[in-house]
């Protein structure tokens, strides 16, 4: 059953006025692939660019977009963010990983918010450094877990 549609089948924003508040969480991921030789060494905590700082400007675009996902998806509710926290590193020669937690206490989950953090700041990245090369992939954008509401959720650990 979607939720979004109602019995006419018109579009419609979900009704939570009778949900409990609860605390909740959710974590996504974004992975971005670069070309083989064109991120720094293993080891590194930000890249710069002519740009500036990549890691902290996409840490701060990611937590921006997550506070504004209600403006950007026209079903999502507009939640008051608890927290929200934005993890890039590099995982491998040619891979950044990014986590984004995100936190509210209310009666509808936050994954659309975390997941639009994740990807607004892989769009940053991109953006930053698409003059290092235009064969940059996004990719591996999901829901690692959440908690609270009806369901608990976690991706098994071999699957992250």
């Amino acid at each position: 059953m979607l939720t979004h549609i109602a019995k006419d089948g018109q579009p419609r924003m979900v009704d939570i006025s009778q949900k409990s508040v609860t605390a909740r969480t959710a974590t996504t991921q974004a992975v971005i692939e670069f070309p083989e030789g064109t991120l720094p060494a293993d080891g590194q905590s930000e890249i710069h660019t002519k740009k500036g700082p990549v890691f902290q400007t996409a840490i701060i675009a990611g937590t921006q977009a997550a506070k504004r996902t209600a403006d950007l998806i026209p079903f999502c509710h507009p939640l008051p963010l608890d927290a929200i926290d934005i993890c890039i590193e590099l995982r491998k020669a040619n891979s950044i990983q990014i986590r984004c937690t995100v936190k509210t206490t209310h009666k509808t989950g936050v994954e659309m918010e975390a997941l639009t953090g994740a990807t607004t700041a892989a769009l940053t990245i991109y953006d930053m450094c698409k003059s290092l090369s235009h064969d940059i992939v996004i990719r591996e954008v999901k829901l690692i877990e959440k908690t609270g509401g009806k369901s608990d959720y976690r991706i098994p650990e071999d699957a992250q």
